[in-house]
This record gives structure tokens, C-alpha cells and sequence, in this order.
């Protein structure tokens, strides 16, 4: 009989490994309601050990929301390839992805995180980090939008536009966390739908914001999903009444005299 040798891992690694434990722990649970002795346990090692890399878990917990914004953030990368729609379409489903893997500690990071610290209320500078990683994300997703519409100095109003955007998708997700009563693929295809509306709004009173409009439509096929919104309000619309043809005077020859 052979027993299995447990191998020994390097500082940076066994780091790493705890990071991976408690996000993962983390992503099913209130951080609230995980222990650093659930956390031990999950990674194979003892409680003191846990102290020896971390000082305390709302150290771990930091690091992992670290790991999670980056992953986060990493999401929103696509390739600038194809018609717009369907590249914030994919992107909608790699988000959508994340949050439902890790809805807790999605939840945990885009509110701010919860109270992890012995009593009960969370420090001023632990609380501005955690918001700092936030904005990070919105940054990234900010930025990441911006280089798929091919603008690099973009006007107030689409500044508008892309942020408001970004936080309508954030807090679409929080919310359909709650119940999930809307089915996920649907709300995808909504926020797609929302971007170009939100950009066709400032469309009608701006010149600038009109010939961005114009550059996301002209490349969009009539089945994408920006296609499939114009087609959905066509239908919408009712048809425009018919005016009743205007009869020409009877005009009545005069008689010579």
C-alpha cells in the first residue's frame, strides 16, 4: 500500500490556493457567514496557517474581490471584430456568466462588501479599497466600450451615455439576482438593446450623437440584435392614418356673352 505524500507548495502559491478557496466560498455565501476555519479546511491546511499568509480574513476577502474584479473587469474584453451588437452581446453573456457563478460575492463587491471585520463595522479605509476596486471594473467596462465604438476623445454626451450604460447592466444583474424572475438570456438581449436606445435619445437632439448612431447601424445585419430592436419598434408603431383624398373644386365653364 502506497500512501500519497501531500507536496509541500511555495509561498506565492499556497497564497494563491487560499485566495482561490475563499473566493470560491465567498461566491456561494455571505462573507459574513464563512469562517477562516471553513477556509482552512477547504484548502487542506490548519487555522494558524491561514494567520501565517493572511492577517485576518478581511484581508483574504480583499484579495479574493481582488481576483474577482480583475476577472470581472476581464470579461468585457471582445475582439473589435463584427457588427457592435453582437459583440456587446457576447460580452452581456461572459458578464452574465460571472455573476451567476459568483452571485453572492458579485453581490458582496458591486455593494460595497459587507462588515467582515470583528466588530461588525466595516473601516473607512477597508471600505474605500473595496469601492476602489469597483470603479475599477466601471472603468475598465467604461473604456472597453468606448474602444469597440472606435472613439477616443468622446463627447460629454456619449461619456454619458457609456457610463450610464455600465451601471444600468450593474444594477439590472443585482436585481435579477434577488428572484432571477426574468429569464438571464433575455435580459441580455435587453441591455443590448438599452445601449442603443440610451445612444439614439441624444441622437435626436445632437449631430454628434446622431452620426454615432449612424456609425453602429450601418454595419448591423438585420437579424443582430440592434436589427431586431429597430424591426420590434417598427412593429410597434401604428400605422400612419390615411387622410381622406382632397376632391378638386368643380369648376364651372363660364358662359359667354
Amino acid at each position: 500500500m502506497t500512501t500519497g505524500v501531500r507536496r509541500r507548495m511555495g509561498v506565492e502559491e499556497r497564497r494563491q490556493q487560499l485566495i482561490g478557496v475563499a473566493l470560491e466560498l465567498f461566491s456561494h455565501r455571505s462573507p459574513d457567514d464563512v469562517s477562516i476555519d471553513e477556509i482552512a479546511h477547504a484548502a487542506g491546511i490548519s487555522r494558524p496557517l491561514v494567520y501565517h499568509y493572511f492577517p485576518g480574513k478581511q484581508s483574504l476577502y480583499e484579495a479574493a474581490l481582488r481576483r474577482a474584479a480583475d476577472e470581472l473587469a476581464a470579461r468585457f474584453e471582445e475582439e473589435q471584430e463584427g457588427p457592435l451588437g453582437g459583440r456587446l452581446l457576447r460580452v452581456m453573456s461572459r458578464f452574465f456568466d460571472f455573476v451567476d457563478e459568483h452571485g453572492p460575492g458579485f453581490s458582496a463587491l458591486m455593494r460595497g462588501g459587507p462588515a467582515v471585520s470583528a466588530g461588525g463595522a466595516c473601516p473607512i479605509g477597508r471600505a474605500t479599497t473595496t469601492n476602489a476596486m469597483v470603479d475599477e471594473v466601471r472603468q475598465a467596462a467604461y473604456e472597453q466600450i468606448l474602444a469597440h465604438l472606435g472613439i477616443t476623445d468622446p463627447p460629454a454626451r456619449l461619456r454619458l451615455v457609456v457610463r450610464s450604460w455600465v451601471s444600468l447592466a450593474e444594477t439590472t444583474a443585482l436585481l435579477w439576482l434577488d428572484g432571477r424572475e426574468v429569464p438571464r438570456a433575455e435580459l441580455e438581449l435587453q441591455l443590448v438593446h438599452d445601449f442603443v436606445a440610451l445612444v439614439a435619445v441624444p441622437a435626436a437632439y445632437d449631430d454628434g450623437m446622431a452620426g454615432v448612431l449612424a456609425r453602429i447601424l450601418a454595419d448591423e445585419p438585420a437579424d443582430g440584435p440592434f436589427g431586431e430592436l429597430v424591426g420590434r419598434l417598427i412593429a410597434l408603431a401604428p400605422p400612419p392614418q390615411q387622410q381622406p383624398p382632397q376632391q378638386q373644386p368643380v369648376r364651372v365653364p363660364q358662359q359667354r356673352t
